[in-house]
């Protein structure tokens, strides 16, 4: 076995073991009550009893047996949870200890043993530009340790973002209601910070139970003041000098991203979609709870 193959084991077994811990401590819980079956699956009929719904008359075992007769339902335990995983260019940012890819892969990899622990399905959608991997819902070990491992090591073949593009694919490939975290910076935004995604959000949201990691980090909200600095866009390629140095420019930047940040958050309440925004620096487990308890 070569050495880069030992090394992506070891940080598979290191994720595993520190997501897990987490999970078993403190997700379980919270996780088995936010995320109950939504499903409701036929289970007997019964005699009718005073207080009955008689919306679930069964009329024909009522009028076969000439008694008033009553279908009951157990709720659906199974779930189909999808990670949605946003491998951009922009994922390989960070100033702090870690990168946006890193702390999505952790707060995936919490979330797919969450939901094993649930005895959910579980599976993970790549995408940049395009949609770059589909990998189906399973359970298991192996299929876990397998996402865990594709969230390592995946190389996508575009840079760019399109958030609408991974929502489409997502409501024609997953039939059944699910459960979908997409994991994502979200920047996928016009000139005037006005998301480019609302139509298949909407539909999407429709569709399925939709919530949003939103991950980014402090450098990317604030410019630090620290005189004319090259600017690369990791999606893009564009370059651009600018002068951190002026408060005008300092304040345009920040009042943008705050604009930005805005209108994400009121697109995502419009359509009832739960959403977290966790920090490169910042305690994740803190906003997964409050997300779950939502």
């Amino acid at each position: 076995m070569s050495s880069n193959s030992n090394d992506l084991l070891k940080k598979v077994r290191k994720i595993e073991i520190k997501t897990r811990r987490l999970s078993k401590q403190i997700f379980a819980g919270e996780y088995h009550s936010a995320f109950k079956g939504r499903g409701m699956a036929f289970s007997e009929v019964r005699e009718y009893q005073f207080g009955d719904d008689v919306r679930n008359m069964d009329w024909n075992v009522t009028a076969r047996l000439n008694a008033p007769y009553i279908k009951v339902f157990e709720e659906e335990r199974e779930l189909t949870v999808v990670l949605m995983i946003d491998v951009s260019g922009s994922r390989l940012f960070g100033s702090t200890t870690m990168t946006k890819k890193e702390l999505v892969t952790e707060i995936a990899a919490v979330l797919a043993f969450s939901a094993s622990a649930n005895n959910d399905k579980v599976g993970a959608l790549f995408f940049s530009t395009k949609v770059e991997k589909f990998i189906p819902p399973k359970k298991g070990r192996s299929h876990l340790l397998r996402i865990v491992r594709e969230l390592l090591e995946f190389e996508p073949e575009e840079k760019g973002t399109d958030l609408s593009e991974a929502l489409r694919y997502l409501t024609n490939a997953i039939k059944k209601r699910c459960t979908a975290f997409l994991l994502s910076d979200m920047l996928d935004v016009d000139e005037g910070a006005t998301p480019n995604y609302e139509h298949a959000l909407r539909i999407a949201a429709s569709r399925h139970d939709l919530h949003v990691v939103s991950v980014y980090d402090k450098l990317e909200k604030e410019l630090p003041d620290v005189g004319l600095v090259r600017i690369v866009d990791s999606e893009s390629g564009k370059e651009e000098w600018i002068d951190t140095s002026s408060k005008k420019t300092r304040e345009g930047y920040a009042e943008w991203n705050k604009i930005a940040d805005r209108r994400r958050k009121q697109l995502l309440n419009k359509y009832k979609i739960g959403s977290v925004a966790v920090a490169t620096d910042a305690d994740y487990v803190k906003g997964l709870v409050n997300l779950f308890k939502k």
